[in-house]
């Protein structure tokens, strides 16, 4: 699943190869489902002719800034992603919309499963569901004196409260496993029950992950290796990280979890 850096990895290339230029031809799939709010002619329509300004993000969402609104807003769900080429290369498999620009780039986004959405606003950053988005860990995390008085307003366990988009935008499941993980904070506590030393320390790692997946375009054979990351996935008994830690692998607000009794605390 797209999460936070790979969303921001396509939304550079996206804004790379469209800024500036107009759009000369739209194709939109009948798919109803992947279609939220618009049907896809109307979509088409209201997007030709019109020059990209940029390309940005919110969490996992991505929207176009065009010189006439209303704009396009993209999810990617489980399968979904950007991929970008030129005239006379054929559209990937299962797209679901294609933009075509006036020198020949092209952009679609394929979803094969289908649990991506593609919708059509006015204003995206004042409307659902970016409205309802928390805070980016990218672009603007609180102080941590304010994420602590937040947390401590959140009777759930940490792990949860992270996946929690309201509050985090874009953070998936391996994020916050590797975030508490190099915390040091057992993914079981109440987010409640950190003191402000904790909150600082989860506030530092969880942005300098998303800063260094992105940086190498998330691209995760070049994670460092003593990351957990490489060695979570899967429920192996007896798992171990790089440093020979054992890893415990739990369900958490029913997502699988990966943590280091002997670290986390």
């Amino acid at each position: 699943m797209p999460e936070l850096p790979e969303v921001e990895t396509a939304r550079r290339r996206a804004e790379r190869a469209l800024r500036g230029r107009r759009i000369a031809a739209v194709l939109a799939a009948p798919d109803p489902i992947v279609y939220h709010g618009v049907t896809p002619s109307r979509f088409a329509a209201a997007l030709r002719g019109r020059r990209v300004l940029a390309v940005r993000r919110k969490g996992k969402h991505l929207w176009m800034e065009l010189d006439r609104r209303p704009w396009p807003l993209f999810h990617f769900g489980m399968t979904g992603s950007f991929e970008i080429y030129r005239d006379g290369v054929p559209r990937p498999r299962f797209w679901k919309v294609e933009i075509a620009m006036e020198d020949g780039t092209r952009l679609a986004m394929p979803d094969p499963r289908r649990f991506g959405r593609i919708r059509l606003q006015e204003r995206p950053e004042e409307e659902r569901p970016l409205a309802s988005l928390g805070f980016d860990p990218l672009e603007g995390l609180p102080p941590a004196r304010e994420l602590a008085r937040r947390l401590r307003a959140r009777g759930g366990a940490v792990k949860s409260v992270l996946l929690d988009q309201s509050l985090f935008a874009g953070v998936g499941n391996w994020i916050a496993d590797e975030a508490l993980y190099q915390a040091a904070i057992d993914p079981r506590r109440p987010a409640s029950s950190l003191a402000l030393g904790e909150v600082a320390r989860l506030r530092a790692r969880l942005h300098a992950i998303v800063r260094r997946a992105v940086e190498v375009g998330a691209d995760d054979s070049r994670f460092p290796r003593a990351w957990l990351f490489h060695d979570r996935w899967g429920r192996e008994e007896g798992a171990r990280t790089g440093r020979g830690e054992r890893i415990v692998h739990l369900t958490i607000g029913g997502r699988t979890t990966a943590f280091v009794p002997s670290r986390q605390r």
